[in-house]
C-alpha cells in the first residue's frame, strides 16, 4: 500500500487527536475535550453491563464530565490504530482500547478492552471525531475494596466535577439487569 505525504500527515494528526481524547478523559480536561468533536458527533459505547448512546458535542461533553468525575480514577490506552483516509476531509479508524476505571464512590473497579470504530472529519483544517463507538472484548468488574488496592494519586479528584457540580446523565446510559 502506498501513501501520499498528505495521507501520512493526516494519519498522524488523527492519531494525535485520539490520544488527546484519551488524555482529556483521564485528566478531566474539559477545555481539551471541547475541541475534539464535531458539533454533530454520534457516540455509542457497548459495555458488558451498559450501553451509552448520545449525539451532539454538548451531550458528549456533559456525559464525559459526569462520568469521569472527582470520585473516579481512569486510564485509557489506545493501541494498534488502523487509520484509513477516505477523502480529502474524511477518514475512519479502528483502535484497541485497554482501560481501567475506578469509581471510589461506588466501590467499583472495571478493567477492560474494547474495539473502537471511529469516523473523522476535517473542519477548518483540523481533524475532529465525527462518530465513535466501541464494543467490549473483555470487561471485568470487581469491588475496588476487594482488590486491597489504595489510590495514592487521583488526578480527577482535583480536575473532575465535584458531587454538587454533577448533572444527571442517566438518560444516556442503559444498564443491563
Amino acid at each position: 500500500m502506498t501513501f501520499s505525504l498528505q495521507q501520512l500527515s493526516d494519519i498522524e494528526e488523527i492519531k494525535v487527536l485520539k490520544h488527546r481524547y484519551f488524555r482529556g478523559i483521564d485528566t478531566g480536561d474539559a477545555a481539551l475535550l471541547s475541541n475534539l468533536f464535531t458539533e454533530d458527533v454520534a457516540v455509542t459505547y457497548n459495555g458488558g453491563t451498559y450501553k451509552v448512546s448520545l449525539s451532539g458535542r454538548a451531550a458528549m461533553l456533559e456525559f464525559l464530565a459526569n462520568a469521569f468525575h472527582s470520585g473516579a480514577a481512569a486510564m485509557h490506552i489506545g493501541l494498534m490504530p488502523e487509520i484509513t483516509v477516505t477523502g480529502d476531509n474524511s477518514a475512519t479508524g479502528i483502535w484497541t482500547l485497554q482501560d481501567v476505571f475506578i469509581d471510589l464512590e461506588k466501590d467499583a473497579h472495571t478493567f477492560g478492552t474494547a474495539i473502537y470504530t471511529d469516523r473523522y472529519r476535517r473542519e477548518g483544517g483540523v481533524w475532529k471525531i465525527e462518530a465513535t463507538w466501541y464494543d467490549r472484548v473483555i470487561e471485568v468488574l470487581t469491588k475496588f475494596s476487594a482488590t486491597g488496592g489504595q489510590v495514592s494519586v487521583q488526578r480527577l479528584a482535583t480536575t473532575g466535577r465535584k458531587p454538587h457540580e454533577r448533572t444527571d446523565i442517566s438518560h444516556l446510559i442503559h444498564w443491563d439487569q
